[in-house]
């Protein structure tokens, strides 16, 4: 049995100072519905703003099957006085050594460090119990905040990929960043 078999017989749970990473269930349904009702928290996202309840019972029931699936893991990152689901943040499974890390959190919790606590679990994370050597990163040119933030984890930007992405009715280019596993452990 390999570590990633390992790692998908039960959902792991990562607490950090201030958060903690766990499955989202659809009792979180209520408030995932708010962080994506936000423009501002869609406006870089492939996913268009919510508008109803049901659409963040989807994801969540989307994230559970990728998970069972052995196709990707989303923590959602919850504040550890309340419990309460405020972003998240995880992977889509490329192959046996790469990973695609991809995240969001509420519009309320931007600029409070809470992202970067979050990433550097999980990079610390996937490095350790997925003996991964990539994390990939594709973000929007337009995203200065993701860039800086992916710059601050010890991500290098590879370069542009252009066209890449289609949503939201148009094409998007994107900036590919990546932090291998040498790297990761010169960062720190």
């Amino acid at each position: 049995m390999t570590n990633t078999d390992t790692i998908f017989k039960h959902f792991p749970t990562i607490e950090t100072k201030n958060l903690i990473l766990r499955e989202t269930k659809l009792a979180d349904a209520q408030d995932i519905f708010q962080i994506f009702a936000n423009d501002e928290v869609t406006r870089y996202h492939d996913l268009e703003t919510a508008t109803r309840v049901e659409q963040a019972q989807f994801l969540i029931e989307r994230r559970a099957e990728r998970f069972q699936n052995k196709q990707g893991i989303r923590w959602g990152i919850a504040r550890k006085e309340d419990n309460i689901i405020i972003g998240s943040c995880g992977y889509s499974i490329k192959n046996r050594f790469l990973l695609e890390i991809g995240y969001e959190l509420a519009r309320d919790y931007w600029g409070k460090g809470i992202m970067t606590e979050a990433l550097q679990a999980i990079i610390k994370w996937g490095f350790q119990e997925l003996d991964i050597n990539r994390i990939e990163a594709m973000v929007l040119i337009e995203n200065i905040a993701s860039i800086r933030l992916l710059e601050k984890m010890g991500f290098l930007e590879e370069g542009l990929l252009r066209e890449y992405g289609f949503w939201k009715g148009q094409f998007h280019d994107l900036k590919l960043f990546s932090l291998l596993r040498k790297e990761y452990r010169n960062h720190q």
